[in-house]
């Protein structure tokens, strides 16, 4: 069975870089490797770029305040970072869709890999699953995977912090 390089693991990608923005191309390339990326070519500053612009438009649809709001960002997205969809079987490691010419940029093909994995992600499981995490002081983005799809916090940790938080007003400390 060949899985969709774009779903879950490519929204995952895009919190981490979100969260966490690499600060050079060889950052960008190790952390992208770590994820499971194979790279066809060493990342360049234009890459880097091309991967921060990436992140701030990235950033606007998990802030998007309605469902409406956020596929027409994450169409814009798609317009401005995919190809039409194709088979193809490189290295010959099974048949698959690419929604990406070959040999593009690193900065291209997360384009296109966060793009189509973003709205394969919100479409499959909700509009709702992305956000940022509900503990107010907390900017951290996350795509909710969960079971139910009612995730609020981006860790145990913020969970916790805020129940103590709740419990503590409850109790009038």
């Amino acid at each position: 069975m060949q899985l969709n390089p774009y779903g879950v693991d490519a929204v995952r990608l895009a919190a981490d870089l979100a969260n966490r923005r690499p600060e050079s191309p060889q950052e960008l390339a190790a952390r992208c490797r770590a994820a499971g990326l194979t790279l066809e070519r060493p990342a360049v500053p234009e890459d880097l770029d091309r991967v921060l612009a990436l992140l701030d438009a990235w950033e606007e649809v998990v802030d998007a305040a309605a469902e409406p709001e956020r596929a027409a960002l994450l169409n814009a997205m798609l317009a401005a970072g995919t190809s039409h969809p194709r088979l193809t079987d490189h290295a010959g490691d099974g048949w698959h869709l690419h929604y990406r010419d070959d040999h593009q940029s690193l900065g291209s093909l997360l384009y296109a890999l966060i793009a189509v994995g973003t709205a394969l992600h919100l479409v499959g499981r909700g509009m709702h699953r992305l956000r940022r995490c509900a503990v107010t002081e907390c900017v951290t983005t996350f795509a909710d995977t969960s079971r139910t799809g009612v995730r609020r916090y981006c860790s145990h940790r913020c969970a916790n912090r805020d129940a103590v938080r709740r419990h503590r007003a409850r109790a009038g400390r």
